[in-house]
Formats: structure tokens, C-alpha cells, sequence
């Protein structure tokens, strides 16, 4: 099943082109040169050269039977590892070489080769997705466990064992942990294709900046007697005891590069990145206690020839002399000293939070075969999540051959933010609106403008506080910027053409759910780094009503009509449109863009969005520079029309107290 990457629609394996939208199914876009024919399945563009191509972190590991992995340092003699029938230690995993016997995942990196003192039985590297289109299997195979409809990775001998911890863990919500994409067992041999994290930051070179506030530190600490909690019921607390798996996402928030399963080899912990690039056991000799935490971070000042202060220091001591016994006591130790921080006037940011920290929902276990058989019949759980901030920013453009706006926007955000020593709760209610007026001057920009004031309206009077907009609700209101605008025409004797109408796009969020309502062709657009662009609403237009009713897409728009609206606000009475109306829950990241025509037409957001919208899902990125750049961008490639944008940023974090 191909995944269309512009509207999600699921199209057949034979299909060079989406059935839904008619977007190319066997090329992409350069993100850097707009050249349209790359290859899906191509590393770099052709023309310029930009890597766009689909990554993904590849862990190779063989169970313990003191055989090694066959790795070939060249890329000679290249050899595909079947997935459906086991690997002998033989079997050469090169360079170049697929993983699986489906041809998908190619590697990108030289694997270290063993040598005679060295036994390798854990590898990683990058690998490339020749089939990115395709569904997730893993996703797939969650999806279908009561159709018993499996993929053939996963389907000869079920999920791997580490895999099932990525997705116990990842059923909880924990956004330190990297999303599984695949898996499957070869004989002793277990493969996981995971979410590549090789390029983000290491948390020891933002400790080591001078800039980095010790408060700052403070939290990281906080943040990883979170992961252990989490990573103690399935034995990978080792995962926090080498250096260079401490990595940071955008946020600067602490997360993992990948998961280490506890073993009984020890060794000390990690010196350095450089030192650790292959390194996949770092827990010391005795059993593992929260000592290891302690040692881990006297490990990052040692490295980052940064000064422990006088708290730490006394911390770290009762610690490692075990003063210090249980999480919960060092959570408390960290928040005395982050309070005493901020009494001295030294700290930049809030106190560490004792709600977030988070509760494992897996029995611990003793074994790990425990784990896995519990795991095994574990639902799929997507934990509440909550929201942590709310963004935006909207600007209007006249264009560059108008001579007036007919464009409108409003936009209403409201925030409530209760913070506590211990706990931190954000409400937040906005509601955006964006009309594309038509009926000439003195008409167009009438009807936009009377369409989001009389939403505005009926929202300020009808909203009820914390509870998002029915769907009726959401229909009456848009019943009435209709009516508002006929009733004007009918004043006004206006005919034909020379009734004034608009488009409408809508956006409504009440915390971390949302709704959208449209009539016409403005288009509401979602972005987040799991899904990348996704075309929320469809057009009310000639082209894509023929696409509806079973045309073929090329087809369909070689009509002289096809842009042509089929329904809008104002020009007919109420019983002329169908608004389009639909809700969804903001459960990751997302970056949400209402437009106009003016600045979708000619594919520009579907062209651009990973340069001109990805970065912006980044929470020290500008919004306002974000819209302005949209604008200019849509005057330098359209400009026939008038441009108008609105960006929301919404952010959210695991609600641990739901």
C-alpha cells in the first residue's frame, strides 16, 4: 500500500500516481531546487545535489551464542540478507548491500569490521528507504493484529524481541524513546529500522557551552531519573549510561539515540562521542542503582571541563556513598538545588517539574522474557497528551498585479496558565479565520470581512468555556456568515458576477483537540515530523469534484473549469453549500498554516514546506518571520492573487496526571 505524501490517501503498489490527488507516486520534489522528477528512492537530488532522501537508523544485533556478525568493509562482492529465512554468521552485510530481501533498506554507512581480539554483535548505521512511500510495517502490523493481515518483514517470524520494548515504550508516549518503523528476526539475527537520530546534538557539547545555565543542567538530571523510571521495568537503563546515546532533540529536551538492553558485560561509562561511536555497553560491574546516574554525570562535567557547584557536589558524594537510594529522593535533592538556584538569583528557568515525571504502565520484571510476554498482549496506548504552548502569527499581502486586498483574517488566542511549584497546567482557546473575498471592489473585501467578524461574533457568545465547538455549532456559525453576506446581495440587487462571495477556512482549538470547518478553496495545512505535510481540507472546485466521482486526476483539471468553485459564502442562500467540517487531536508537535489561493496555488506549499515550514515546527524559530517569508516567497512564484497566511505553532508534552 503507497501512502500519498500530499493528502495520505492509501493507493495501490502499482500505482505510479495518487488516485485521490494525482500526485507522483514514483518521484519527489528537492526540497532546495523544486526540481520535481527525483526519484523516490534517490539519496540526493539529481540536479543540485541536496540530500532528500528517506533515512532511517538500522540496529543489527545478534542474540549471545559467541558467533560474530559477518561485516565486510568494502563494497565488493555485495550480498542482500534475505528477511524471510534465517542468516547464517556468514552472511555479508556491506556497504551499498540491502538489509532485507525486499530491496528496501540500503546502507549508507561502512560497518566497523571485527578484528581477531574483537567479537561485534551489535551494529547500527544509517540506511536509506528506497520504498518511502510504502506503509510503516510496523504501523501496518498494529493496525491489522485482529485482521491478521501482516507484512511480509514481520510475517516469517513475528516481532523481534527489542522491538516489542520500542513498542511498549512507545504506547506510553515517551517522546525521549525513538519510533520503530520496522523490524523482523533472521534466525539469531534481530533488525530494527528506527527513527534516525545520528545527527542531533549531543547533550555533552550543550553542557559544555559556557552559555548553558547550571539550572539548565539541573533539568537534564531531572529528565534522566524520568528515562529511568521508564527504562527500569524493561532493563534498558543502560541506555542512559553511555555519552554519546545522550542526544537532544530541537526543544533541547534530553532524548535517546537508542535502546541498550542490560547484559552482564560491564564497562565503564563513555568518555566521550568520539570514543563511544560504536560502544553499546556501559553499565558498571555491580548491579545497576541510580549510582550509575551519578557517575554518568560526573562523567559530563569531567568531559565538559565544566565546574561543579557545591550542591552538586554534595549530591554526587551522598550518591555514590548511597545517602541517596531511590529516584524519588533524588528528584527531591534536584529541586532543593534548582530552588536554591533561583533564591540566589543565578537560575534562567522554571523550577524542575514534579508532574512530569514519568509513570511506567509495564509490571516490572526480573526478566526480560517476563517483559516481552507481558508486553506481548499489551493494548496499544497513546497517552493524553497536554498542552505546553500556543503560537501564531498571520499577515496579508496584496499581491503583485491587485490593486486592492480582498483577503481577510482574524485571529483569537487566548492562554490560561496556572503554574505551581509542582505542577504546571496550560488552557489555551484560539480560533482562526481566513476569508478570500470575490465580487470586484468594494465587494470581495466586503464579504471576507463581514464573514470573520460574524464568526467572530458568534463564537465570542456561543463559545462554552473549555469545550471545543459542536459540529452543529460550528455549521450554524458558518450558516450565518452565509446568510449575512446573501442578505447583503439581495439589498444591494446585485446579479451574476457582481455578487459578492468568499472562501472560507476555519480553524478552532480547545487545548490539545481541534476543528476545522471550509467552503471553497482556502486551504487549511498540517505539519508535524511523524506525518510531514499533510492537506487537510479539499477543495470546493470543478477539478476535484470530478476527481470524486472516479476521473482520473490529469484528466479532471485539463477541464477549462476546473478551478472553478463549486460552493462559497454569499453569493446563494444557505441551502447552496455544504461546509466541510472535521475534528482531530493535536497529539505531537504540530505546525498548523491556513491560506489563501494566492499562496497554494501552483503547488507552492506541497514545493517548499520543508524549507519554509519545517523549521518553524522548531520552537526557537520566528512566526512572524515564518509568514512574512511565506508571503514573499508566494509573490515571488505567484503574485497573480492576493496572499494571505496564518501560522499556529502548537506544542504539547505527556499529561501524566490523565
Amino acid at each position: 500500500m503507497l501512502i500519498c505524501p500530499q493528502c495520505k490517501f492509501e493507493n495501490p503498489n502499482s500505482n505510479k500516481f495518487c488516485q485521490n490527488c494525482g500526485t507522483s507516486l514514483a518521484h519527489k520534489v528537492c526540497p532546495e531546487c523544486s526540481a520535481d522528477d527525483v526519484p523516490v528512492n534517490a539519496l540526493r537530488c539529481h540536479n543540485c545535489g541536496t540530500e532528500c532522501g528517506t533515512v532511517f537508523w538500522a540496529i543489527i544485533t545478534k542474540e549471545t551464542t559467541g558467533e560474530a556478525l559477518r561485516i565486510e568493509g568494502d563494497v565488493g562482492d555485495e550480498q542482500a540478507i534475505p528477511s524471510s529465512s534465517p542468516v547464517s554468521p556468514s552472511s555479508q552485510i556491506t556497504l551499498g548491500s540491502y538489509l532485507d530481501s525486499q530491496e528496501r533498506y540500503q546502507l549508507l554507512d561502512t560497518l566497523p569490521a571485527q578484528t581477531e581480539t574483537e567479537i561485534i554483535t551489535d551494529v547500527s548505521a544509517r540506511v536509506l528507504d528506497c520504498q518511502p512511500y510504502q506503509i510503516s510495517p510496523i504501523d501496518a502490523i498494529l493496525a491489522s493484529q485482529e485482521s491478521d493481515l501482516l507484512t511480509p518483514s514481520v510475517e516469517a517470524s513475528g516481532i523481534p524481541r527489542l522491538a516489542k520494548l520500542y513498542l511498549a515504550l512507545q504506547s506510553q508516549g515517551e517522546r525521549g524513546i525513538p519510533l520503530i518503523h520496522d523490524a523482523w528476526q533472521q534466525g539469531d539475527i534481530q533488525v530494527l529500522i528506527i527513527e534516525n537520530r545520528s545527527d542531533w546534538q549531543y547533550l555533552l557539547d550543550l553542557w559544555q557551552q559556557e552559555t548553558t545555565s547550571s539550572l539548565k543542567i539541573l533539568h537534564w538530571c531531572y529528565e534522566m531519573t524520568q528515562l529511568w523510571a521508564v527504562l527500569e521495568p524493561v532493563n534498558c537503563r543502560q541506555s542512559l549510561l553511555d555519552l554519546s546515546n545522550l542526544r537532544l532533540d530541537e526543544d533541547q529536551t534530553l532524548a535517546l539515540q537508542r535502546l541498550y538492553v542490560e547484559s552482564s558485560n560491564s564497562q565503564p561509562a563513555t568518555e566521550s562521542p568520539e570514543d563511544a561511536e560504536n560502544q553499546t555497553s556501559a553499565i558498571p560491574e555491580e548491579p545497576l542503582t541510580i549510582q550509575a546516574l551519578g557517575r554518568v554525570w560526573q562523567a559530563l562535567f569531567r568531559q565538559s571541563q565544566r565546574t561543579q557547584f557545591g550542591s552538586v557536589v554534595q549530591m554526587l558524594g551522598d550518591l555514590e556513598v548511597g545517602k541517596i537510594q531511590t529516584i524519588d529522593q533524588l528528584r527531591s535533592r534536584l529541586e532543593e538545588i534548582s530552588i536554591e538556584l533561583e533564591a540566589l538569583g543565578t537560575a534562567t528557568l522554571p523550577p524542575i517539574q514534579e508532574n512530569n515525571t514519568a509513570v511506567s504502565t509495564i509490571p516490572p520484571s526480573d526478566e526480560l522474557e517476563d517483559i516481552i510476554s507481558k508486553t506481548d498482549d499489551m493494548p496499544t496506548v497513546v497517552l493524553a497528551m497536554q498542552l505546553s504552548s500556543l503560537e501564531d502569527a498571520g499577515r496579508t499581502d496584496v499581491g503583485r498585479q491587485r490593486h486592492h486586498n480582498e483577503d481577510y483574517f482574524g485571529i483569537e488566542t487566548k492562554i490560561h496558565k496556572l503554574e505551581l511549584p509542582k505542577s504546571r497546567v496550560l488552557e489555551g482557546y484560539g480560533l482562526y479565520i481566513l476569508c478570500d473575498g470575490m465580487g470586484g471592489h468594494a465587494g470581495g473585501e466586503i464579504a471576507s470581512e463581514l464573514a470573520v467578524n460574524t464568526l467572530r461574533q458568534y463564537f465570542q457568545e456561543h463559545w462554552i468555556a473549555n469545550q471545543l465547538p459542536t459540529e452543529d455549532s460550528i455549521r450554524e456559525a458558518v450558516y450565518l456568515a452565509n446568510e449575512a453576506i446573501y442578505k447583503l446581495n439581495q439589498q444591494d440587487a446585485r446579479s451574476g458576477v457582481g455578487r459578492m462571495g468568499t472562501t472560507l477556512v476555519m480553524l478552532l482549538i480547545q487545548d490539545t483537540q481541534a476543528a476545522v470547518a471550509h467552503v471553497g478553496d482556502s486551504r487549511l495545512y498540517r505539519l508535524t515530523r511523524k506525518q510531514g505535510l499533510e492537506q487537510v481540507t479539499v477543495d470546493h472546485e470543478v477539478g476535484q469534484r470530478e476527481i470524486n466521482r472516479g476521473v482520473e486526476a490529469s484528466i479532471a483539471y485539463a477541464r477549462p473549469d476546473a478551478y472553478q468553485l463549486t460552493q462559497a459564502l454569499g453569493p446563494r442562500d444557505e441551502n447552496s453549500i455544504n461546509p466541510d467540517v472535521g475534528f482531530f487531536d493535536i497529539n505531537e508537535d504540530t505546525l498548523l498554516l491556513l491560506v489563501s489561493d494566492g499562496l497554494s496555488d501552483n503547488d507552492l506549499v506541497e514545493t517548499h514546506w520543508q524549507t519554509h515550514l519545517e523549521p518553524l515546527l522548531s520552537s526557537g524559530a520566528n512566526l512572524e518571520r515564518g509568514v512574512t517569508d511565506l508571503i514573499d516567497l508566494a509573490n515571488q512564484h505567484n503574485g497573480h492573487d492576493n496572499i494571505t497566511g496564518i501560522l499556529i505553532r502548537a506544542k504539547v508534552r505527556p499529561n501524566l496526571e490523565s
